[in-house]
This record gives structure tokens, sequence and C-alpha cells, in this order.
């Protein structure tokens, strides 16, 4: 009876694996956007809000030096700089900011475990650098502010993609004995690629995200659609740059 009891108390151990759990940096990430959004709803009158978002939001125009927009946008020079993080910080309304929470809650909780919180929030701001680029390089001089951390969500599922499908991970169906997210050693991208799951996954992402973005699906208001183009900016940066963060020794092939 002794020896059963450890054995299944080993076992209860192992199966509690830290993907269920919420890592710290996540849970900061989540508390400050909806800070952020209670704050812009509760106490800041209409004006304010309006200029805290032109300000903070990520607006194409702002790099269009022929349409004048430091005139016209606020935020000056140096929103130029911090939009590219900011407008993460920033949802449209309750609906859009708890979707998002939910799934930096889904995806974010195991790529954090494994990076760490330092790693985790550079790869953060990576992601949400890369849609933003990606936003601006296909609506280049448009006045639509983006805001929303759908880029960096979409980055941990890129990151996630890397290692989520191996032998003993998350999404290992085959496997009853999960190994913990910050041990799983994760192949080169090549060798990813190989892989019919991912290949399936990647197909289904990239096939909702097109088909999400020609729906035309409001984000701010009428006439407003959702920003696909920075999903794929951050997935594309989380798959191929998921090696410059992940401190976990590589898998030898």
């Amino acid at each position: 009876m002794g020896l059963r009891r450890v054995s299944n108390e080993v076992r209860l151990n192992r199966d509690q694996e830290p993907i269920f759990n919420v890592p710290a940096i996540v849970a900061v990430l989540i508390l400050v956007i909806c800070l952020v959004h209670f704050v812009r709803e509760l106490i800041l009158p209409d004006n304010v809000d309006e200029l805290l978002v032109w300000t903070f939001a990520f607006v194409p125009a702002r790099y269009d030096t022929g349409v004048l927009a430091d005139n016209l946008i606020p935020g000056g020079r140096w929103a130029e700089y911090w939009s590219f993080i900011t407008y993460a910080l920033i949802h449209a309304d309750l609906t859009h900011l708890g979707f998002n929470a939910i799934w930096l809650l889904a995806f974010g909780s195991p790529v954090a475990f494994r990076f760490g919180a330092a790693r985790f929030l550079g790869f953060f701001i990576v992601s949400v650098s890369a849609g933003a680029l990606a936003h601006l390089f296909t609506h280049a001089g448009t006045f639509t502010p983006m805001v929303g951390a759908s880029a960096a969500i979409s980055g941990t599922m890129g990151a996630a993609t890397r290692f989520a499908f191996e032998p003993g991970g998350p999404l290992d169906m085959w496997r009853r004995n999960r190994i913990p997210v910050h041990r799983i050693p994760a192949p080169p991208l090549t060798i990813v690629l190989r892989n019919p799951r991912v290949i399936a996954f990647l197909a289904v992402w990239f096939g909702f995200n097109l088909l999400f973005g020609l729906g035309s699906l409001p984000i701010i208001g009428a006439g407003q659609s959702v920003a696909w183009q920075a999903h794929v900016g951050g997935f594309l940066a989380g798959l191929l740059l998921f090696s410059a963060f992940d401190p976990v020794e590589p898998r030898e092939i």
C-alpha cells in the first residue's frame, strides 16, 4: 500500500504540468491590458480617450511623409517608435479584450513557461512589432488606427508550433505521459515542417485568417476590419525567430 501510494503521488506530480498554470508574466500582461481598457471606459472622457487612441495606436499614415502626418496625428515624432508596441495594449471593446485575453492565456502560458519572463517579454515585443510592420507594408498611408494584442498572440501560436506537436508535447494526442513544456527539445524548423500535423495546423491557421480577413469582421467600429496581416506578421515572427528566444537545448538530429 505504501509503495502504491508513493507511486500514485509521483504520477500525479508528473501529470501536473506547468501548462495548466498561469505564468506571472502572462498574468501581468493581461492585467495591464485590462487596466488600460477599464481606465479608458470608466475614467477618461471621450475626447481624452480619443486622443489616447490616436497617440498610442498604430497608424500607418504616421510614416507617410507625403501627408504631413505629424501635423494631423497626435503623438509627434516619438509615437512613430512607441506605437509599434503600445497599440497592443489598447482594445476596441470588451469583446475584443476578452477574446484576446483568453487566447493569450491559452497560448502565451506554455510559451512563457518555456522562455521565462524576460525572454517572453522580449518575444512579445518582437511579435507585436512584426505585426505592425506587416500591417504597415499592406496599409501604407492609411489613417485607420490598429489596436489589439492579436499579433503577439499569433506569435505565441507560431512559437508553440515549434514544440507542441513533438513527442510528449501538449498536442501529441498519442501519448498519455506529457513532458513539461519547458523540457521538450525542439527540432530545427526544417524538421518541424515535415510533420504532417504541423502542416495541417499551418493550413488551417492561415486559411482561417484569410477567411477572417475577407469577411471584414468589425474590430473598432463600422467600416473597420480585422488586421489579419498583422496576425500573419506576428505568427511568422514566432515561427521563424523561436530559436532566438528558446533556452531549451535543441533536439539532436
